[in-house]
């Protein structure tokens, strides 16, 4: 079976923070919020990186705050997917190559971006997942399109591109739209990720929208099976919310999770990994609902990976007589 990994989407949500019923007190600071977060869940979604463009700096603090065998699956930047990119946000060194057009602009999206600039931002991308790809923390890229990309040759060409760029980066797919699994374009969407070496998300998320995926299992590559839980709040789907977390906010019970453990264990038949990641992220939501995902799974008969052990802190070097054991440095 399948090694079934647990996690959220992001660690660093204000109200998590701010709901202070899963980080200790004293886990005052993004390090220490992050060293606790590894010690729950085996796996977390980063998705400041859908927002800015990262840098080796920030994927190597990630790499240092975490244990072995713990993993990161990135979302990938806004330009990347269809979405509309802030000006602001790009690092100066990209603000500064824009053309005047693009720089008047608040936002743009990557068809209005002449290739250099489209090219830089790539390349600044994939630079800095590097320390996560050299210490064995990262698990996939994760590309999240919007409700206005639909199936069709063009997408389809775009995906190869995007196989190019990442290099040895693996990707997994979420869409937002209702065309890519229905019946006409189902078997060839899936056939198409499945050929890229692409995962294909599957969702749990509110019915009856056009931006409505259908909660289908089904995995497209063997190396791995993808969940995305995105609850099932239907008044705020597609709703104007001030944050994310107002959009995404709900408490699953256990009825709606046992839903999903049938198909878990499908899916864990055909995968050698299966990444399951609670996006619910009002309050503790995500934590909560992942414990109880981990519960129904337990209850059904299928064990979840545990968190990594965290090393133990290195011994004190031996005393010297120039500078006995217990006695302190004059500063």
């Amino acid at each position: 079976m399948a090694r079934l990994k647990l996690g959220t989407a992001s660690w660093t949500d204000k109200p998590l923070i701010e709901a202070g019923t899963f980080y200790p007190r004293e886990a005052r600071t993004p390090e220490a919020r992050l060293r606790h977060y590894a010690t729950q869940f085996p796996l977390v979604e980063a998705d400041t990186t859908y927002y800015g463009l990262p840098t080796e700096q920030l994927t190597r603090s990630w790499v240092e705050r975490t244990p072995p065998g713990f993993l990161f699956n990135v979302k990938a930047y806004s330009l990347f997917t269809q979405h509309p990119t802030p000006t602001i946000r790009l690092p100066k060194a990209i603000q500064e190559v824009l053309p005047e057009r693009l720089a008047k602009k608040r936002q743009f999206y990557r068809d209005e971006a002449p290739p250099e600039v489209v090219d830089l931002c790539w390349s600044t991308f994939v630079d800095a997942l590097k320390p996560l790809l050299d210490a064995g923390r990262i698990g996939v890229v994760v590309l999240q399109f919007p409700k206005w990309v639909f199936p069709g040759s063009d997408t389809f060409t775009y995906l190869e591109e995007v196989r190019d760029r990442l290099g040895p980066y693996r990707a997994a797919v979420e869409f937002r739209s209702d065309l890519w699994m229905d019946a006409e374009h189902q078997e060839s969407t899936l056939a198409h990720l499945g050929e890229l070496g692409f995962a294909y998300i599957c969702v749990d998320e509110p019915q009856g929208f056009h931006s409505s995926v259908p909660p289908i299992a089904a995995v497209t590559t063997p190396e791995l099976g993808f969940v995305r839980f995105h609850g099932r709040n239907a008044d705020t789907w597609e709703a104007r919310t001030n944050t994310s977390s107002e959009r995404f906010d709900y408490y699953y019970n256990s009825s709606e999770l046992d839903e999903w453990v049938t198909k878990i264990r499908r899916m864990a038949e055909e995968a050698e990994e299966i990444h399951l990641i609670m996006n619910t992220n009002n309050y503790d939501q995500g934590p909560v609902n992942a414990r109880m995902l981990g519960e129904r799974l337990h209850a059904a008969g299928l064990e979840v990976v545990s968190p990594p052990p965290t090393p133990a802190a290195p011994e004190p070097p031996p005393a010297t007589a120039e500078e006995p054991r217990g006695q302190g440095r004059l500063l």
